[in-house]
């Protein structure tokens, strides 16, 4: 098993990771040597030098190029399991983990080499590393719905070990509504919905994701603060949010960590765990943004302990199992009194 994470954090889940999002610039070359893939880089320091970002759009045309090193089972299997190295290290307990189908069907990638490798990884995860998982299926919300649909019925029929489905990529232009088919389907299916509304969208997003697609979880959600009538409803039904608060910064969706609603979040009473999103490029894996976090906003240990708390209860895990997680965080808690 990995080597247990400090004890001056929280143990905590993590419900907002992006797997392609985890590629390391050191693995990405490797991979490109493996696969004979020319990267637009010349090493590993200058494409970690390229992750600055003016918007969510610059920051996915980059994420894209970089993603092109993935093509066999075995590169995704790297990748899943050098995320659960670091991740142990941050703390995690549990990780519901989303992948991007279409990113790797568009480029002649087999789904089930993609399935095949990031869940044998998965698989093992609690015996090697001391994390329970789930995997969610994230589609694009920029590609026609039809495709979601198709690719959907795919994984259903393969039987893929997915949990859930989510919804990603650029908001702008492309409403939650446009999806109700794809997630009245994965409903039916007894899978678990969650959706990316209210980043660089209205909140608007985030009542149609949750009244249109029956969403169960809103990913980011930070527009939620601009509607103070969303705000008390979410408060009254425990939507969970899982926000990305360094990611929101580094792609300009808040100017600076000083001024971004977490706090109001928290102070209004909604379900609001902290997640690292896409952690290499935004220079942040989840301990690192519990480390921000608890330095822009003076937060004390009782304050972390219930981000970390709410993690868990935001999980798509079955109550017993998030019970004896909920006593890990209080036992962390009680150990700082």
């Amino acid at each position: 098993m990995t080597t247990p994470a400090s004890p001056s954090r929280p143990p905590r889940a993590e419900l907002h990771v992006h797997i392609e999002g985890t590629l390391e610039p050191e693995l990405a070359f490797e991979l490109a040597a493996r696969n004979g893939v020319a990267l637009p880089y010349p090493d590993p320091a200058s494409l970690r030098a390229a992750y600055e970002f003016e918007d969510l759009q610059s920051f996915l045309d980059l994420y894209s190029a970089a993603m092109s090193v993935l093509r066999t089972e075995a590169d995704f299997a790297d990748l899943t399991r050098a995320y659960l190295v670091r991740a142990a290290r941050a703390g995690v307990r549990h990780a519901e983990i989303s992948f991007d189908p279409q990113a790797h069907l568009v480029r002649g990638v087999p789904l089930e080499d993609v399935i095949d490798g990031i869940a044998g990884v998965l698989q093992r995860s609690e015996a090697e590393h001391g994390i329970t998982t789930l995997l969610i299926a994230a589609f694009h919300r920029d590609r026609d719905s039809a495709d979601a649909l198709d690719v959907l019925e795919r994984l259903l029929a393969a039987d893929a070990p997915i949990a859930g489905v989510g919804l990603d990529n650029a908001e702008v232009g492309y409403p939650p509504g446009l999806f109700q088919a794809v997630y009245a389907r994965a409903e039916e299916a007894g899978l678990r919905r969650t959706a990316h509304a209210g980043e660089e969208g209205p909140a608007q997003n985030i009542r149609d994701a949750l009244d249109l697609l029956h969403a169960e979880r809103i990913d980011h959600g930070i527009a939620v603060v601009d509607d103070p009538e969303l705000v008390a409803r979410v408060v009254a039904e425990q939507v969970p949010f899982t926000v990305c608060p360094v990611s929101n910064v580094r792609l300009r969706a808040v100017p600076t960590l000083a001024e971004h609603p977490l706090p109001a979040m928290i102070e209004a009473g909604m379900l609001v765990s902290i997640n690292s999103d896409d952690p290499p490029y935004f220079g942040a894996y989840v301990d690192d943004v519990d480390d921000a976090v608890t330095a822009a906003f003076d937060l004390t240990r009782d304050q972390r302990a219930e981000l970390a708390a709410a993690s868990f209860r935001g999980s798509f895990l079955p109550p017993d199992r998030v019970a004896t997680y909920l006593a890990e965080v209080e036992a962390w808690r009680v150990a700082g009194a």
